[in-house]
């Protein structure tokens, strides 16, 4: 039997505790159906007996505390919220175990933004990582030694996991469902669940909001011209003229402010923008492609599917507010 210790970090997202507990759970119920042994021993672990979850709104029983279970087969770490770096103050005692399980032999899987106590663990130096695309920066900031790929649902590298933003960790414990009960077991979680087993990437669901919290005036007035005037075509000298800074150094700072090159940037801001335009009027994809400045519908077509997973069309009959359903 495999033990599952679910971690019950102060301030966690409570839905990440009980997710995996239930599906795992129901996983043993399953096999219990089709008169075999139960797979998992599930175990909520904490630091103390009660734990406050949710801003305090809840508090949590976890009857095991990590000085009870000298070893451990998975161990899931949730999602917490508000302030991470309060959140990673407020959970440090977790570490030391965590990495005394990997090295033990146990994989290690986080949640949303469990991923800044996985982080925090240095296990995932130079390895790949997924979190809530809305903590990107954050995430990036603190952690630059990560390879953070926000646009994936599930990451799975050296018996590491880690799940992207909000519900879609129910994507990864379905996966982990797969890998040690197999697929069959994980189609009819899916289904007793209505979880979309196929997801893989959350790229569809970004919606860009320039990174301005730093103290780089030159790159902030970039930011805002970028923004202003998306549907003319922006060169990299074009600003760097306009801000008498020499291209290299223009470059140099803008990455390190905002995470995007300039032309990262400015492809960003005319997607979200035709992404507005898709979702709410009936204009067809050559003129929301005009409006947002580009003239070549392969490179837009390109660029929208890179950063949004869709096709400007299946992104359009996805969230477009006026259309009527298909029949």
């Amino acid at each position: 039997m495999k033990h599952i210790a679910i971690l019950v970090p102060q301030g966690a997202v409570l839905g990440s505790i009980e997710g995996p507990r239930l599906v795992f759970s129901e996983v043993n119920a399953l096999l219990r159906r089709m008169n075999k042994a139960p797979l998992f021993d599930i175990q909520l672990v904490g630091l103390q007996t009660q734990t406050p979850v949710c801003g305090g709104l809840y508090s949590v029983y976890t009857p095991h505390l990590t000085a009870d279970v000298p070893k451990t087969d998975l161990v899931i770490i949730p999602a917490v919220d508000g302030d991470p770096a309060v959140a990673l103050a407020n959970n440090h005692a977790f570490l030391p175990w965590i990495i005394e399980q990997y090295r033990g032999g146990a994989e290690v899987a986080s949640l949303c933004l469990g991923a800044f106590l996985l982080a925090a663990t240095g296990l995932i130096d130079g390895r790949q990582c997924t979190t809530h695309w809305a903590a990107a920066h954050d995430f990036r900031r603190m952690f630059p030694q990560v390879e953070l790929v926000e646009d994936r649902v599930v990451t799975d590298e050296h018996g590491i996991y880690s799940s992207g933003g909000a519900f879609s960790y129910l994507n990864l414990v379905l996966y982990l469902v797969e890998k040690y009960a197999g697929r069959e077991i994980a189609l009819i979680c899916a289904k007793v669940f209505q979880i979309d087993i196929e997801r893989v990437s959350q790229s569809a669901f970004i919606m860009f909001n320039g990174q301005k919290e730093h103290g780089d005036e030159p790159i902030k007035k970039a930011q805002a011209y970028i923004e202003d005037n998306y549907q003319d075509k922006i060169t990299v000298e074009q600003l760097a003229d306009m801000l008498a800074l020499g291209r290299r150094n223009l470059e140099r700072r803008f990455k390190k402010a905002t995470s995007n090159s300039v032309v990262e940037y400015i492809q960003r801001v005319k997607i979200e923008a035709a992404k507005n335009s898709l979702e709410s009027t009936l204009e067809n994809v050559n003129e929301v492609m005009y409006q947002v400045g580009y003239s070549d519908p392969k490179a837009f077509r390109s660029t929208f599917k890179r950063l949004t997973g869709l096709s400007p069309k299946q992104y359009r009959n996805k969230y477009n507010r006026t259309l009527a359903p298909a029949a």
